[in-house]
């Protein structure tokens, strides 16, 4: 018994150790913007922190419209004259689809973040988002670090023939879709550390590495 708990207390101060490094060494290294590329940054993203999951949300103008116009052809609602945001995730399949409020947790999506699962890409369109709920981080950039955002959001899908792949029947309402991308799950490199790479692509800093929305969120308010 005293040899789990040790090995329990290793475990947990290894993690400690690891998320404070993840945190305090940032990536890139070093900053790269020049001195007067604030004027430039124009165009306002958000970060969306959650318990444990991180979303990006990008306004939905042209640029938007025209890099996502996959979604359309699959019906998702992109057009609708209310939608501002665009509210983008990459996840776990399991926890994703089986899971869309923590009433439904149940241990299989559990274990299968903690090992290895297949990933999907969820988007949801939204209304006016207030920067000043807990958890939303506006964050600026300029149009070129913009389309470079899109981009790697882009790539995250699978396509085939230029086309994106919807799960069948997998929604949590009205205005949101599922479809499959890129990549495997899993709770170490999961859905913040990809949102830590979609920040990245921005040109934004992030820390080396962030598997919890509150230590990405603590590294881009110390390197941007």
């Amino acid at each position: 018994m005293m040899t789990t708990i040790r090995w329990l207390l290793r475990a947990a101060l290894l993690f400690v150790c690891a998320v404070t490094i993840g945190v305090f060494v940032p990536r890139p290294f070093f900053k790269t913007d020049s001195a007067n590329a604030a004027a430039d940054k124009q165009l306002e993203i958000l970060v969306l922190s959650g318990a444990i999951h991180t979303d990006i949300a990008v306004p939905i103008n042209d640029e938007v419209r025209k890099s996502f116009s996959f979604l359309v052809k699959e019906g998702f609602p992109l057009a609708d004259p209310n939608a501002r945001w665009l509210v983008l995730g990459w996840g776990g399949r399991s926890f994703y689809l089986e899971t869309p409020t923590w009433a439904d947790l149940r241990p299989m999506p559990v274990l299968r973040a903690f090992t290895l699962d297949r990933s999907v890409m969820h988007v949801e369109i939204a209304g006016d988002i207030s920067d000043k709920i807990p958890g939303v981080t506006p964050v600026a950039i300029d149009g070129r670090e913009f389309q470079h955002l899109l981009d790697f959001v882009s790539d995250s899908f699978v396509k085939q023939s230029s086309a994106v792949l919807p799960i069948p029947d997998a929604a949590y309402g009205q205005s949101d879709r599922f479809f499959e991308a890129k990549g495997y799950f899993n709770a170490l490199f999961g859905c913040n550390t990809w949102a830590a790479g979609a920040l990245r692509a921005a040109g934004l800093r992030t820390g080396l590495w962030n598997p919890l929305p509150q230590t990405l969120q603590l590294s881009l308010a110390l390197y941007n």
